[in-house]
């Protein structure tokens, strides 16, 4: 993500070519960067046609998007057909009171047709809100009957537990899938698709029929808890014990009739059946759809048809863990709300990158310019979507996506929200130094959160930290998103922090408290030659100590106490506390900018959760976060006129 701090060039419609490229932009560090010419022509050549030649002449738009009360021009006389299947005839422009939802917009005569999206004017947000909970890398929250990774049972578990706790709410890593072999990509927000789960996630015992399958569950149960011993989480040996355990699982529950199962399959359609699909086909042929045979590189190919037909069973059985993990993720999130988080992008080798070829910018990367922190620039390996492509697809894959993220969630966690507004392109193999920002659709894609939000009874947040525009913040503030903050980032005290935010201490990709405090982050940094900034790092230290009036030496347990105590004078919508700090973990999840010099995402918490469950650093936390809401009156939240 993008760290840096500083001024910002707010684009302006004569900054941007007709392709969305931004000419010129201002740097964190004061500095004008223009976009290179051969910049440019990379990114046009990578989008194709340009979006003019898309429409063709057309005078009907793809996709109209229109807030509550808005009465747009339409092209011709023509006739709308609701959501509901119910019709009505349109003359001039669009009727002011239509229905929140998507509709289609037909000409009476000719075949001009445009998508209408109606969209509330805010996502969701109670002004009164002041709720806490827990922030938690699954993968890491192992209980004693785990199988080597944190599961949907754990999930449950830690969501009863946050609760009894006084916490509200309860925020996780991204949970989305990789691709389907045993050397797994360990990334979150690497995933082969933004909208389906993880079966590494499954609690593979809660199963329907695990326990008439013939599995030798003694020695399975006992496999698995041997993982548990290493702090590494080893997703190899983890797939290799639940996909077979599955798989036989599988050949049982096929022979039965599950209405639930098939109102899934229906439920989800042709994304679900898709992605199964992939999934057979990269067992078969690598993960890379990019070097499959031509016959299956289209998703709607004969070829792809055909070989779906003949390994049904095997498609079958990737939509069945989906629904799994469905009921599994829906019975934790019965117990306390929880808090999704959407990737920036997806794999380019992976399903969605297949689904969605023809929308992808083909050989791009998105990632962030060079800064004072990253002087070589960031490149992130994840393919953008062509904005005009986008568009013109009716916004069907950010639905999609988005709809997904908030599927039994109470809240979600937009990564890097300026992608909504803009996105730093990386050409063809070009350094990211050679890069450019595009702009995207940013009015509709947060009409488009604002109602998915509404009918999922989510609050929305969006990560801005760093190097972010005014306006993005200014837009995120009047869709009433929450902002977000980090005492790590902020001089000022906590009691100053905006009301409409999410509040937290540090993130995954910062050190924990206890990391910084005792000096163990930079350490780490400074034995595996990471470039860190141990000044910086150290007027943080400075800071708490000064905020706590503790002593340097003091004990981190103590430290940690005292400087969550201080973090719930924040009146925020919501805070969050992780539970890396809850047992005092020296390691962060992720150590941005390696690739081997650190086991991102990979390191499990160092003690289960049933001691997690009796520990007393955890209660204090509690006990702060859980007194804020009766220590500081209400603000509202109303987004500005």
């Amino acid at each position: 993500m993008d760290v840096g701090t500083g001024p910002q060039l707010a684009p302006r419609d004569d900054n941007v070519d007709p392709w969305g490229v931004v000419n010129e932009y201002v740097d964190n560090g004061g500095h004008l960067r223009v976009t290179l010419p051969e910049t440019r022509q990379a990114l046009h050549a990578a989008m194709g046609e340009s979006p003019s030649q898309l429409l063709d002449g057309n005078a009907w738009p793809p996709v109209i998007v229109v807030r509550t009360g808005q009465s747009p021009h339409v092209p011709a006389a023509s006739e709308l057909t609701l959501e509901d299947g119910t019709t009505r005839p349109i003359r001039g422009s669009l009727p002011n009171d239509l229905p929140l939802g998507y509709h289609e917009l037909r000409a009476i005569e000719g075949d001009g047709r445009t998508r209408v999206i109606v969209c509330p004017h805010a996502c969701l947000l109670d002004p009164e809100m002041r709720i806490w909970g827990w922030s938690a890398q699954l993968y890491a929250a192992r209980s004693k009957r785990s199988w080597g990774i944190g599961d949907m049972a754990d999930l449950r578990r830690l969501a009863r537990w946050s609760k009894q706790l006084g916490a509200e709410t309860l925020m996780v890593n991204p949970l989305t899938a990789s691709a389907p072999f045993p050397v797994h990509e360990a990334s979150p927000y690497y995933p082969t698709t933004r909208r389906f789960r993880n079966p590494l996630y499954l609690c593979v015992e809660e199963v329907p029929g695990a326990a008439e399958s013939g599995l030798d569950w003694t020695d399975l149960a006992a496999a698995g808890q041997r993982l548990n011993e290493d702090r590494r989480i080893d997703r190899k040996q983890v797939f290799e014990l639940k996909i077979p355990a599955l798989t036989k699982i599988w050949h049982r529950f096929r022979e039965t009739q599950n209405a639930a199962f098939e109102d899934y399959c229906r439920e989800q359609g042709d994304a679900l059946r898709q992605y199964a699909t992939y999934c057979v086909l990269a067992e078969q042929f690598g993960g890379d759809w990019r070097q499959w045979d031509s016959e299956y590189e289209r998703h709607d190919g004969a070829a792809v048809r055909k070989f779906a037909g003949e390994r049904g069973e095997r498609v079958r059985f990737h939509q069945w863990l989906q629904w799994l993990l469905d009921v599994q993720f829906a019975r934790a999130a019965d117990e306390i709300p929880i808090v999704q988080d959407l990737p920036i992008g997806f794999d380019p080798s992976g399903a969605d990158a297949w689904v969605w070829q023809d929308l992808v910018a083909s050989g791009v990367s998105v990632g962030a310019p060079p800064d004072q922190f990253n002087i070589e620039g960031q490149n992130w390996q994840l393919s953008p979507l062509i904005p005009h492509r986008l568009r013109a697809a009716g916004y069907q894959p950010f639905i999609e996506t988005v709809r997904a993220s908030v599927r039994h969630a109470g809240g979600l966690l937009i990564d890097h929200v300026m992608g909504l507004h803009r996105l730093f392109w990386i050409p063809p193999g070009a350094h990211a130094s050679q890069g450019a920002y595009v702009r995207c659709p940013f009015d509709d894609l947060l009409g488009i959160l604002a109602l998915e939000s509404h009918r999922a009874g989510a609050w929305m947040a969006g990560e801005d930290l760093g190097t972010v525009p005014d306006e993005v913040r200014h837009g995120v503030e009047h869709h009433r998103m929450l902002s977000y903050r980090l005492l790590m980032f902020e001089d000022g005290s906590p009691a100053d922090f905006p009301v409409q935010a999410l509040a937290a201490l540090s993130t995954h990709d910062l050190p924990t408290a206890t990391g910084l405090w005792s000096g163990a982050d930079v350490a780490a940094c400074r034995e595996r030659g990471i470039p860190t900034d141990e000044a910086g790092w150290g007027a943080i230290r400075r800071r708490w100590a000064d905020a706590t009036g503790l002593a340097h030496d003091a004990p981190v347990e103590e430290v940690i106490e005292r400087i969550y105590a201080y973090l719930a004078q924040a009146p925020s919508a919501v805070m969050v506390a992780s539970l890396n700090d809850a047992l005092a973990v020296e390691e962060r999840p992720n150590m941005p900018g390696t690739v081997s010099e650190w086991p991102n995402w990979s390191i499990g918490l160092p003690r289960s959760i049933e001691y997690l469950e009796s520990a007393s650093l955890p209660k204090s936390i509690a006990r702060s976060l859980s007194a804020r809401g009766r220590s500081h009156p209400s603000k509202s939240c109303d987004a500005p006129p």
